[in-house]
């Protein structure tokens, strides 16, 4: 029964994924901590997203981590089919349609057009991660990282991220125990 609930949350997730997987954490994160039977509240979604976003590979790696803390090995299989099966076949299929209308005024008219959806829906992955993670006694704390680490990334010249996490991760550290 749980095999069958991942296929069908994450294959659903991935045909929304415009733009990439950001795009649909929100519904993610909705969808993975409402099932009770599943086990996974606020707290530990955004521990596997953060382990998501250090492990080398797509970032959206953790519904791997996801399927296996709801099933095991046959959960991480099943987790990972269904979300990077079907966003592959449909970008194969529209790759293939989008070189035949290449020069076609309407084909830039979709582009221009998906550009603000994109952004838009990764905004509002990152508002749903920041509330899971700006909670609490240490909320300004949290906050205060969120805006250094997001003046250093917009800013910075070619400022690497990883730096940038390990670096919140010590002071987090020190400061939050």
């Amino acid at each position: 029964m749980k095999l069958l609930q991942l296929l069908g949350v994450f294959s659903l997730l991935s045909i929304l994924a415009i733009g990439g997987g950001t795009a649909v954490l929100p519904e993610m994160k909705a969808m993975v901590t409402e099932h009770k039977d599943w086990g996974i509240d606020d707290a530990q979604f955004r521990d596997i997203y953060a382990i998501g976003q250090l492990a080398p590979g797509p970032n959206m790696l953790m519904v791997v981590a996801i399927g296996n803390h709801v099933a095991g090995f046959p959960g991480a299989l099943v987790a990972f089919l269904a979300f990077f099966l079907p966003a592959c076949v449909i970008a194969v299929v529209t790759s293939r349609v989008w070189v035949h209308f290449e020069g076609s005024p309407w084909r830039l008219a979709i582009q221009r057009g998906m550009a603000p959806i994109v952004v838009g829906l990764m905004l509002a992955g990152t508002i749903a991660i920041a509330r899971t993670a700006i909670v609490g006694k240490d909320s300004q704390i949290c906050l205060a990282f969120a805006a250094v680490v997001f003046i250093a990334l917009y800013f910075g010249k070619k400022m690497n991220p990883a730096l940038l996490i390990l670096a919140g991760g010590v002071m987090g550290f020190f400061l939050l125990r």
